[in-house]
């Protein structure tokens, strides 16, 4: 089974996001903050990661960073789930080593299909 870290601040986001996760058949850990996120990859790297942009102690892009440089951290999938939508942004997140990006709010097709374009659906 395929393993999914849900890296968000919003309770809310990772609840749904679990939701379709699951019934994609993945297994599902959460974390609600980059520094706790990385706790969970070094206790147990997951095969996916979806990240949010803005959270409080380590923003995602700070996350990705961190996580890219460690021992097994260029393995997950990154996806950066976020409203931040503008080209720039975009731009950095792939820059700083994400394989997708979803805005915010997605459903279940677009999730699944996200993850389809990165080899894990």
């Amino acid at each position: 089974m395929k393993s999914c870290l849900i890296v968000d601040d919003s309770r809310v986001i990772r609840k749904v996001s679990r939701h379709i996760l699951e019934s994609l058949g993945f297994e599902v850990d959460e974390a609600e903050n980059g520094r706790d996120g990385l706790e969970r990859c070094e206790a147990a790297m997951p095969d996916v990661v979806l990240l949010d942009w803005n959270m409080p102690v380590m923003t995602g892009i700070e996350f990705i960073t961190q996580l890219r440089l460690r021992s097994g951290g260029d393995k997950p999938k990154v996806v950066f789930c976020t409203t931040e939508n503008d080209i720039a942004h975009i731009r950095e997140a792939i820059s700083a080593g994400a394989d997708e990006y979803v805005m915010k709010p997605f459903d279940h097709e677009t999730l699944q299909i996200k993850l389809q374009l990165v080899g894990m659906a």
